[in-house]
């Protein structure tokens, strides 16, 4: 491969993928900064008599239909995860519920993030499925522009020396920080 084309593809995914990475480290640094959003909630309703089994082959199916028994019916449910008597629906990133098991029956509680609280869970990978395809993608493409850098950096006499030294600071640096 020539040298134009690792400039190219280094250049094209860097552009590409810039939002994302700044959207990215600026969320994870105010979530460090422990500014890390806020969900709203409000009781829906309580399902007297209802139970939920987080083995159930169609828990997905039995969540959303005691959510219609509330008149909830736009819920967006692409999976369920089950804590305990805790049932929280996902995708977390944008309005979703928790159902929790009672003695009686089911609570059913509505939670709204805020933006912070939104990008944070997107972040975690909580978001809609095809978000989290494309966190995939991005992580792939993360680590191309960064083989690809360490390549054009390596391959020019110039940066050669600086490269080396940088690369290894960096991995002296992580693994430093990683055995504290």
């Amino acid at each position: 491969m020539s040298r134009k084309l690792f400039v190219s593809v280094h250049l094209y995914l860097a552009a590409f993928f810039s939002p994302i990475v700044i959207i990215m480290a600026v969320s994870g640094g105010l979530y460090l900064l422990d500014y890390k959003g806020e969900t709203s909630s409000t009781m829906v309703g309580q399902i007297t008599g209802a139970r939920l089994d987080a083995d159930s082959e169609t828990l997905k199916a039995d969540v959303a239909a005691l959510l219609a028994s509330l008149n909830i019916i736009d819920a967006r449910i692409e999976e369920v995860r089950a804590r305990g008597d805790s049932f929280n629906t996902r995708p977390s990133s944008r309005v979703n519920y928790t159902l929790r098991q009672t003695d009686t029956g089911v609570e059913v509680e509505e939670l709204n993030p805020n933006l912070q609280a939104i990008v944070m869970e997107l972040h975690k990978g909580h978001g809609p499925a095809i978000y989290v395809v494309m966190q995939k993608i991005f992580a792939l493409g993360l680590v191309l522009i960064m083989l690809s850098g360490l390549y054009l950096g390596w391959m020019s006499p110039m940066y050669r020396g600086k490269t080396l030294l940088l690369s290894g600071l960096g991995v002296l640096v992580f693994f430093s920080l990683v055995l504290i």
